[in-house]
């Protein structure tokens, strides 16, 4: 059933519209949101969608928070896949941050990583489409990126999405340092803060078994949509349905 979409022009006067931060997650950049940010705006929301830097949970949240002072008034924070881990830790004590809503994403619990979420339920093919790329720390030493196969990349990560499209997401797809999806989570923001779920019923990067998981011990409130892991350029307007329900919920 397609939920009732909710305008900025029908909240009350007496409560500012909250702004949309998108967040991105692994594999992907902020032009994943391009579809969600048109409508958004055109339904009067404000939206900036930040690059998420990739390079480990802690500094990638850093860096989001960083970036959330510079925005005024309430946010909603939306994050897609890993873009969910880091969402729950930069939102952590930050009052502006009104609603989290998760698309695709982890939802960790401090102690976890996204790597032990993934692999704590059958279903995820991603492991098995991954190259390795090293690259030099800033300290000294070796890291590891990871990127999927382009020619893998339309069957893992964006099946619902037409080829012509895909190609070009394999080809500017931007990796993430394996150790980030190692790394454990500090905070989870989404105790404190109220949390919407979209489930991604054909994911094969984050097993709907997990993100079930995951969005039932948050208390989220959540749909499920017949997509892939990159629905949120399959199907933006569900993905939109589910974030300005968020915003309205923010003004009531």
């Amino acid at each position: 059933m397609k939920m009732k979409r909710t305008t900025p022009a029908m909240n009350p006067a007496s409560q500012p519209t909250p702004t949309i931060v998108l967040v991105h997650g692994a594999f992907a950049d902020s032009s994943s949101w391009n579809g969600v940010i048109e409508r958004l705006g055109h339904d009067g929301y404000r939206v900036l969608a930040p690059a998420n830097p990739l390079r480990g949970l802690a500094s990638d949240a850093d860096y989001l928070g960083s970036f959330l002072t510079s925005v005024q008034g309430p946010v909603v924070l939306v994050g897609h896949s890993y873009g969910g881990a880091v969402i729950s830790q930069a939102a952590a004590g930050n009052p502006d941050v009104k609603a989290l809503v998760y698309i695709a994403a982890f939802t960790p619990e401090a102690g976890e990583s996204a790597l032990e979420l993934s692999d704590k339920f059958p279903g995820s093919t991603l492991g098995s489409v991954l190259d390795s790329v090293s690259f030099p720390l800033p300290g000294g030493g070796m890291g590891t990126d990871l990127y999927i196969k382009a020619d893998t990349f339309h069957d893992q990560f964006a099946a619902d999405v037409p080829t012509h499209v895909t190609d070009l997401m394999a080809a500017t797809q931007r990796p993430i340092a394996a150790s980030a999806l190692e790394e454990k989570a500090t905070e989870a923001a989404w105790k404190t803060i109220p949390s919407f779920s979209l489930i991604a019923t054909e994911d094969y990067n984050i097993p709907p078994a997990a993100q079930r998981f995951m969005a039932h011990r948050a208390h989220a409130h959540t749909v499920e949509v017949e997509a892939s892991h990159a629905v949120s350029v399959s199907q933006p307007g569900a993905v939109i349905d589910l974030i300005e329900q968020a915003a309205h919920a923010t003004t009531h």
